[in-house]
């Protein structure tokens, strides 16, 4: 089989329903959901087996539903069927809840970095919210957009933020804090704390 197919030698691509240009809002949605998916690919190999093997069992079931996602924003038959589900949501709070637990409090905001890994989901969660920000732009510009897709990559970004944490905690690697923060959180770190959006965007 291959690789080319000089079909988008003209600037437009196939979606399932159609064609569109490739610099449509659609496919910008779902180009940077798999930028995500990338990212994840890369913690995953950065992170030592016997001490993640929890974490890359979760990031590699989040890279299936990226590739949902993906599937879902690329679909532009009517009434099509929606691959994400609101299970994968919950699994996402659940794993939050667990993570905010295990890391240490935290008051300020914190720098990206620490653990190479760390570094990589950092990445991964700004995608993440790209990602997002493109999503609501499609949704104006298409009602039928699911609304399980917002909803799971906001969710996700929050999980990188609280999953980089963790990993740089069982690697003994402290978060930097940003200097010149103030207290920024409330309470620390425990369950149903709000952390503030600046640092989670």
């Amino acid at each position: 089989m291959r690789i080319y197919t000089k079909t988008g030698d003209k600037g437009q691509t196939s979606i399932i329903g159609g064609r569109v240009d490739k610099d449509d809002i659609r496919v910008e949605s779902y180009g940077t959901v798999d930028e995500v998916n990338c990212f994840v690919g890369q913690a995953i190999a950065q992170l030592e087996k016997e001490l993640f093997a929890d974490i890359i069992d979760d990031l590699e079931k989040i890279q299936h539903e990226l590739f949902d996602c993906g599937g879902d924003l690329a679909n532009i038959l009517p009434n099509h069927p929606v691959k994400l589900t609101t299970e994968c949501i919950s699994y996402l709070e659940t794993r939050i809840d667990q993570f905010t637990e295990e890391a240490p409090p935290l008051e300020r905001f914190i720098l990206p970095g620490g653990h190479l890994a760390a570094a990589s989901i950092h990445i991964a969660r700004t995608v993440t919210r790209r990602a997002e920000r493109l999503v609501v732009t499609l949704k104006k510009a298409d009602e039928n957009v699911s609304d399980l897709s917002l909803q799971y990559l906001n969710r996700l970004s929050d999980y990188f933020f609280a999953l980089a944490r963790v990993v740089n905690f069982r690697s003994q690697v402290g978060d930097i804090e940003y200097i010149r923060s103030a207290k920024v959180f409330r309470g620390g770190k425990r369950k149903g704390d709000k952390i503030n959006d600046q640092q989670k965007n």
